[in-house]
């Protein structure tokens, strides 16, 4: 989503390319993520694709949620509900967390690089990094399609957007700290 117009609004790319067999899908969060995914590619016995942004993003995780394909990375004592956030949106997602505590609110945050290997885990352990008992907001700058396997709310784009600078497409569009937690409130309330 950017100043680059209607050619250059991927919002079906993820969903699409997580829909295809044998295709491993990494969308790393941060350099520390994408370290790992590279690692976890070239060691791979098929293809991955490894799906990075072109914007700056800050260093927020220490890449351990590649191979299990999700980890928590902020963690609370007694949550209220889980954001889930992939690649860039993870940032997002701990803003959110931090707006949240502001307001007494607790809840995890939680980095799922890869859809395939998180699923591939045994039902127990995904539901410690990811507890099916609480509210599950994700929050991706794309189609929503296939998030209701995960979460419980979505926070995505089921539109094509504008044309203007990446922070104003995306904040019109709702993918901003301040809308995950409006959409965390609205799931516990």
């Amino acid at each position: 989503m950017g100043e680059d117009g209607p050619t250059h609004q991927p919002i079906e790319h993820l969903s699409s390319l997580r829909s295809i067999p044998g295709l491993q899908v990494i969308r790393p969060a941060d350099p520390n993520e994408t370290a790992q995914a590279w690692l976890t590619a070239v060691t791979h016995n098929g293809p991955t694709a490894i799906i990075l942004s072109r914007q700056n993003v800050p260093s927020v995780t220490d890449g351990s949620a590649v191979n299990p394909g999700a980890a928590i990375i902020k963690k609370v004592v007694s949550p209220v509900a889980t954001i889930i956030g992939t690649g860039s949106e993870v940032g997002i997602a701990i803003e959110a967390a931090v707006l949240l505590e502001t307001e007494g609110i607790a809840v995890n945050v939680v980095s799922l690089p890869s859809w395939d290997r998180f699923l591939s885990l045994s039902a127990t352990a995904r539901d410690a990094i990811i507890p099916t008992n609480l509210p599950r907001i994700s929050v991706e700058a794309g189609s929503t399609f296939g998030w209701a396997a995960l979460a419980t709310h979505s926070v995505g784009i089921d539109r094509f957007g504008a044309s203007a600078p990446g922070n104003v497409v995306m904040e019109k569009l709702g993918i901003s700290a301040a809308n995950v937690a409006a959409t965390v409130k609205s799931a516990i309330a």
